[in-house]
């Protein structure tokens, strides 16, 4: 299981009331991708520039999807022009093969949602099956439990919003992954907030 297939188990698996946008998850999920690839070699950073590696498959279709969605001409992309151009509507993505898989399924009341309210892990009848579900899930909470850097960050910055703290030990190339996600959130954020001030504006000027 890649970091982008465990965040979204424990971010679409949350209860009601600690959902996340779906802008926000998809802008992680698409840093997380970063970070898988950049461990297997698929890319690496010259500065903020996402230089690609050679094509080698990783086993997962998603993560083999976005090597395979690198820019491979001169000057290349930010690490920021491929979390907005790679993460859209990558939450609903990831959603949509955890469901096929089998690893997330819908709820009966509310039914599937990319920001996690009425999502659950799976459970069904066929022991194997429910027990690799339930193994899954508990592998991708204890990463997240026990520290590991690179989920941990990706988290706090979609709870918080905010640059999510790093380690030295992350190496450079990480570290500024890890960034970029924390302003993307950030920026995506203050523009939420600007479109609901005019809409706000708006609504005032017809009750006028």
């Amino acid at each position: 299981m890649s970091t982008a297939r465990d965040l979204a188990l424990v971010v679409l698996g949350r209860p009601p009331g600690r959902t996340v946008e779906q802008g926000d998850l998809s802008l992680a999920l698409a840093g997380a991708e970063a970070v898988d690839l950049l461990e297997s070699g698929a890319l690496t950073l010259d500065g903020e520039r996402v230089v690609p590696g050679g094509r080698t498959a990783t086993g997962d279709p998603l993560l083999d999807e976005a090597a395979a969605a690198l820019v491979r001409r001169e000057p290349y992309e930010t690490v920021g022009d491929w979390l907005w151009r790679r993460g859209a509507e990558l939450s609903a993505a990831y959603a949509e093969d955890l469901t096929r898989t089998g690893l997330l399924v819908r709820s009966r009341r509310l039914g599937l949602s990319v920001r996690g309210a009425g999502t659950v892990p799976a459970d069904t009848p066929q022991r194997r099956q429910a027990e690799h579900r339930r193994a899954e899930h508990r592998r991708a909470e204890h990463r997240l439990a026990t520290g590991e850097p690179v989920l941990a960050a990706l988290t706090a910055a979609l709870d918080a919003g905010d640059p999510p703290a790093t380690t030295a030990e992350l190496g450079e190339a990480v570290t500024t992954v890890l960034a970029a996600v924390g302003n993307a959130v950030t920026e995506l954020e203050a523009a939420r907030l600007r479109r609901d001030a005019e809409h706000a504006a708006f609504d005032n000027i017809w009750r006028a």
